[in-house]
């Protein structure tokens, strides 16, 4: 990557929150990810991008995406309420809850052997299974005719 910035983020009085990339950044790649990080094009505004729905926490929204874009190892300038390393509180609060430790126990489960796992029961060869003896009688098979049906 090139020194310099390539995105910048501001407050911008018609658009609302927009972002813009820096010659420094491919225009392809900063559409992909702009658009990643919930910004639209603005019509008519070549290389200026619009939050979506900024009416939906697009304060936090834009801090996440400069946090996000920072941590993809991009140089971001942005005003001073939208950057998350000058605004107050981290752009996603980290709260225990669990997660961790109950992932780390679902992924030791994982890998560890269970029954259905293990090898399959050994059997013997079909060759050395005991052949049961013969009948010392003979079976009798009583069939009767009936009359009625089909004839062959």
């Amino acid at each position: 990557m090139q020194p310099g910035p390539h995105f910048a983020f501001a407050d911008h009085d018609t658009h609302g929150f927009v972002a813009s990339f820096t010659p420094a950044m491919p225009a392809h790649l900063a559409h992909w990810f702009l658009e990643r990080e919930q910004f639209e094009p603005v019509p008519g505004e070549a290389g200026l991008y619009r939050l979506s729905e900024p009416e939906r926490d697009g304060a936090r929204r834009i801090r996440q995406a400069v946090h996000d874009l920072r941590r993809k190892g991009y140089t971001v300038q942005a005003d001073i309420r939208l950057d998350p390393s000058l605004s107050a509180g981290p752009p996603n609060p980290v709260r225990p809850n669990g997660l961790m430790e109950r992932r780390s126990r679902l992924a030791q489960a994982a890998a560890s052997r269970t029954t259905q796992r293990s090898a399959p029961p050994t059997t013997s060869p079909p060759s050395a299974r005991p052949i049961p003896p013969k009948p010392t009688y003979a079976p009798t098979v009583h069939l009767t005719a009936s009359g009625g049906g089909r004839s062959r």
